[in-house]
């Protein structure tokens, strides 16, 4: 389903988008709808180029950075009567050769294998703008970097300023600059090392434009020692395993505040976030794979006390959905009986702990980590996905749910539903899903 174009030099498609999916249970009744179109294409063998447009609108908020669910991020704030609009532009042009890519593009990045989010760079957020480099000069080496313009929801005061009766409101600037060396020491063995750092208040740093460097020691040459200057930098680990035949093993370990003399001392951690999985797919039969993944995180790994360098664009965290002071366990058996068809028989089991601030509390003593329970869910699903043509599918699901919140720190248990999940999803509920959509 497109229109599409090719010659000598130049080749294009063109295809539509469109979908709407419901949920329904016995608490309410939402929907989601989509319409807009796609088109990539190149020029020559070495110029490629993609844009897309959705128009969106949820007649329930069920997109908001407080949410514990796995929906891409939008620029929705808050809940209107009637729903909510909202749009997303994506695109990019890319300059390749035989071992690399170079270019500029405004989309979602995802680092770190997972099947259920990953805790490194999750995509969750709105697509930002980025530019972004991937190298391969060797058989046992890959490198990627990105240099992002985020947006930080800060109000400069400074910046803003009336004009006659309207107000206008001027954000502060925030980047992020991040790379990833991935070893390959034997085939379907991939080792990757990485670090990023969230700056702002400076200007686009030229440093920064480096793509190999250490960021940390970076923002020690420029702002000295003084962590209330400095920017918030953080490392990952990420591995890959496909050497035993039909498996897959994968742990990722995300690194926000490293201390040597933590490791040693009990009274003490690391601000971190684990997470391991694997799936084991067409054994004993063809078409059957069982994924399990577990990730957990220490309480205020994802957060900074300067509210200009979060680990956040558009206030959705860039890391894991679940963000902090966190559990989440995943289990999907997939059996694809016939071409483009896909069902998933899924439990997800998810907690979260108290909302620790960073700077408030010293952990592990002040802030022990999922001391308190203030928000879980439980969901047993079965969801059903056909392509009925290329690039066209319709989709069913039944999900069986146990969202629930508790009374802590003073806040109540229907107040942690209110900040975390949509309201149709409370308590104990079955909800069924449906809809198609054409494009991807």
């Amino acid at each position: 389903m497109a229109v599409t174009y090719r010659d000598s030099l130049v080749a294009f498609s063109l295809r539509p988008i469109f979908g709407i999916e419901y949920f329904i249970n016995a608490n309410e009744s939402a929907f989601h709808r989509w319409g807009g179109a796609e088109l990539f294409g190149y020029i020559s063998k070495n110029f490629g180029a993609y844009t897309s447009l959705r128009d969106n609108h949820e007649n329930v908020t069920m997109t908001d950075p407080e949410y514990f669910n796995q929906r891409i991020g939008a620029p929705v704030k808050g809940s209107q009567k009637g729903g909510v609009d909202y749009s997303e532009a994506r695109g990019g042009a890319m300059i390749s050769w035989n071992w690399g890519a170079v270019g500029v593009v405004k989309d979602q990045l995802v680092w770190g294998n997972n099947y259920y989010g990953s805790n490194i760079l999750s995509g969750k957020t709105p697509s930002f703008g980025q530019i972004k480099l991937e190298i391969k000069p060797a058989r046992w080496f890959e490198f990627n970097y990105i240099h992002g313009w985020l947006v930080s929801d800060v109000t400069d005061s400074s910046r803003s300023y009336w004009d006659g009766d309207t107000y206008r409101e001027v954000m502060h600037s925030k980047y992020i600059a991040a790379n990833m060396f991935t070893f390959i020491p034997w085939k379907h063995l991939n080792i990757s090392l990485g670090n990023s750092i969230i700056y702002s208040d400076i200007g686009v740093q030229a440093a920064y434009l480096v793509p190999f460097l250490f960021y940390k020691s970076v923002d020690h040459t420029l702002n000295s020692t003084n962590n209330y200057a400095g920017q918030n930098s953080q490392m990952f680990l990420d591995i890959s395993s496909r050497n035993i035949r039909h498996l897959h093993l994968y742990f990722s370990f995300f690194v926000d505040e490293f201390s040597i003399g933590r490791v040693t001392n009990s009274k003490e951690h690391n601000f971190l976030s684990y997470k391991g999985g694997f799936r084991l797919s067409n054994w004993p039969l063809k078409d059957l794979s069982l994924t399990t993944e577990l990730t957990y995180t220490l309480p205020m790994t994802y957060q900074h006390r300067i509210s200009t360098t979060t680990f956040e664009s558009n206030s959705y965290n860039l890391g894991h959905y679940m963000r902090d002071n966190s559990m989440d366990f995943y289990m999907v058996v997939t059996y694809k009986p016939i071409r483009g068809l896909r069902i998933d028989l899924s439990y997800n089991y998810a907690k979260h702990g108290n909302n620790y601030i960073y700077g408030e509390y010293t952990p592990p003593d002040e802030a022990p980590i999922l001391k308190d329970i203030t928000w879980q869910k439980s969901i047993i699903g079965l969801k059903g996905k056909y392509e009925f043509i290329n690039n066209a599918y319709v989709f069913l699901g039944v999900f069986i749910s146990d969202i629930k919140g508790h009374d802590v720190d003073g806040i109540t248990a229907e107040e942690y539903l209110m900040m975390f999940s949509p309201e149709m999803y409370w308590g104990n509920t079955t909800t069924v899903n449906l809809g198609f959509n054409i494009g991807f």
